[in-house]
């Protein structure tokens, strides 16, 4: 009876703890599936359930030869489908539907199904992408049915302005055919999956594609002083009075105003 009594408040103890411990791993735990439940899609009317006249709202078009002999949209809306927009390369081009947007620093995830058809095969495909030096998704090509293409995106420093595309075709890289878009996302992470592809980093192309400087420092040096030796010479060839005229050529050549 005494080793009864006592075993009972020590039950009495330990199962408040227990319920204090399942509350706290659960409070932890809830917000990581919030979070992961809660992505915002970044672009606008990335469903293309809205808009009017063959024209989803928040999308533009462009193409590099923009004539309706070589180029054509569509924006397709049903009620018991998602829906989609339409690229028809009618000949050779790069043809798009694109949005701007401006991003924080961070990692993205830029999403979309895409089928094809008759997409040529040699030059870039049907892609997303962002309208930079190289950054798009797997081209498809082709006439293929519904499949996901991905590209992650790395943006540092203050944030970037960026224009997403969905496309037939590329920079230098025209192609025929149509593509089919739905469900374009863009989303925020923390960083891409292990072995994710493709990946880019967007401030690092834009550093590579800046012009170069014209010159170098030690040019001018050697500019300056070579006609600083042109002046000397003429001077003592010439006499002062008749070099003013060397001078004036001189000063105009280096950029620096005449101070007589």
């Amino acid at each position: 009876m005494i080793a009864h009594r006592f075993r009972h408040p020590r039950r009495r103890a330990i199962l408040p703890f227990a319920v204090f411990l399942c509350a706290t791993l659960a409070a932890v735990s809830a917000p990581r599936r919030v979070a992961a439940a809660d992505q915002k899609n970044l672009l606008l009317n990335g469903d293309f359930a809205k808009g009017s006249e063959d024209q989803p709202d928040s999308w533009r078009t462009e193409s590099w030869i923009n004539s309706p002999d070589a180029f054509q949209t569509h924006w397709h809306s049903y009620a018991d489908k998602p829906s989609e927009t339409e690229v028809d390369n009618l000949q050779a081009n790069d043809g798009r539907w694109m949005q701007p947007l401006t991003v924080a620093p961070g990692w993205y995830q830029l999403s979309a199904d895409v089928r094809t058809e008759n997409v040529g095969a040699k030059e870039s495909g049907a892609s997303i992408s962002v309208m930079e030096d190289g950054i798009m998704s797997a081209d498809i090509h082709g006439t293929t049915d519904w499949q996901r293409v991905t590209l992650y995106l790395k943006v540092s420093g203050q944030g970037a302005d960026i224009d997403v595309a969905l496309r037939v075709g590329g920079f230098g890289s025209l192609n025929t055919g149509k593509a089919f878009f739905r469900n374009a996302s863009l989303i925020a992470i923390d960083a891409p999956p292990p072995n994710a592809t493709p990946t880019y980093d967007l401030n690092a192309i834009r550093q590579q594609s800046a012009p170069a400087p014209i010159g170098s420092p030690i040019s001018l040096v050697v500019t300056f002083a070579a006609l600083a030796a042109i002046a000397w010479a003429g001077w003592r060839i010439y006499g002062d009075d008749d070099f003013r005229v060397f001078n004036a050529l001189r000063d105009a050549i280096s950029g620096r105003p005449n101070k007589r």
